[in-house]
């Protein structure tokens, strides 16, 4: 608890220092904590860093970010209701739609309250459990877009390819169990990632970390102990999901190019294009953050940090933005089903 305290009185100090690599109130800080026989340490708490180099306009900075959250849930939260509340909607694409939305809501949600509290009030300190809930959530929700983005590329895949069997093969009860199946995939893949971190030995000197949410990499980059065990098994998460999603969703989106092109009818081409330009959009919104995190990660480390903030903040923030606007401008039954439902909202 002593360690603790001290780590907040360090707080407003961080900020005259711009959370400079050697903080000064550190040595004090951890001179609380009695290391001298003690062989497995971890920090009760991890410090949260904003925008590194634009601490001094982070008020500024914050309305920009608390615009995005608002975009991002009240866009998804009227795609829910939207879908909820039009029969017509019931649909397999537009259940699809909802499970995007809820996801989007979640990572928006997981992110909101420490990033928030950054830039708003400077709190800078996160418990190391919680930590490793938030990362466990935010790794799960991104695992869970990306395998809801690939049932979407299946449902138009089959939409285009076999129209008339496409309410027979979509039934609902298949619907329900491609949504277990990608809840199921991400519980089993990421359940173990805590535990491992939580094994590791860390340093009681590297308790900053790189952003204002905690992901996996950072965190355990912050261990004093062998932490291959960690990168290994970050990497098989990032090949079997992330990377098998993506190769499975440009095959699907190259077998519909290839549709397409061979239909007779330029109209026919046209309607099946519009079919799947909102998936194409929202697949692209998604996975192209994803490489950039990835790339920066594994060359840029000779980058300026605020890339890596920039970058990371694309990854999370961005998309549960952009994803109500693409389908709201781009699919006309969601557009007006979303008018309709604020419509009532403005009657009521």
């Amino acid at each position: 608890m002593i360690g603790v305290w001290s780590m907040s009185l360090c707080l407003p100090r961080l900020k005259k220092s711009q959370i400079s690599g050697d903080l000064n109130c550190l040595p004090k800080m951890l001179a609380s904590w009695s290391f001298a026989n003690i062989f497995f340490f971890q920090p009760p708490a991890f410090l949260m860093i904003g925008i590194t180099g634009l601490e001094t306009v982070h008020g500024w900075i914050s309305i920009l970010f608390s615009s995005m959250y608002t975009v991002a849930l009240t866009g998804n939260c009227l795609i829910l209701l939207a879908v909820r509340r039009t029969p017509s909607l019931h649909q397999p694409m537009y259940y699809f739609l909802s499970m995007l939305a809820l996801t989007d809501m979640g990572l928006t949600l997981a992110t909101m309250p420490t990033m928030l509290a950054v830039l708003w009030f400077d709190h800078r300190l996160i418990g190391f459990n919680a930590c490793l809930i938030q990362l466990l959530f935010l790794h799960s929700l991104s695992m869970v877009e990306s395998s809801v983005l690939l049932a979407m590329s299946f449902d138009c895949f089959v939409a285009i390819s076999n129209p008339l069997r496409y309410a027979s093969v979509l039934t609902n009860n298949v619907i329900i169990r491609i949504g277990l199946a990608i809840m199921a995939h991400s519980t089993v893949s990421l359940f173990p990632g805590p535990f491992l971190l939580k094994r590791l030995n860390f340093c009681p000197g590297k308790i900053l970390l790189s952003h204002s949410f905690c992901f996996h990499a950072d965190v355990m980059k912050r261990a004093c102990a062998d932490i291959t065990v960690n990168i290994i098994y970050g990497l098989y998460v990032v090949l079997s999901t992330v990377g098998f999603d993506s190769l499975l969703i440009q095959q699907q989106h190259t077998l519909i190019l290839h549709i397409v092109m061979s239909l007779a009818s330029t109209r026919e081409c046209i309607w099946a294009l519009n079919t799947c330009v909102s998936h194409i959009l929202a697949v692209l919104v998604f996975f192209i953050p994803v490489i950039g995190v990835s790339m920066i990660h594994r060359f840029g480390r000779h980058l300026p940090p605020i890339v890596h903030t920039l970058v990371a903040y694309v990854y999370l923030v961005v998309p549960p933005v952009l994803n109500p606007i693409i389908y709201s401008v781009k699919s006309k039954p969601i557009r007006e089903a979303m008018l309709r439902v604020l419509s009532k909202k403005s009657k009521g």
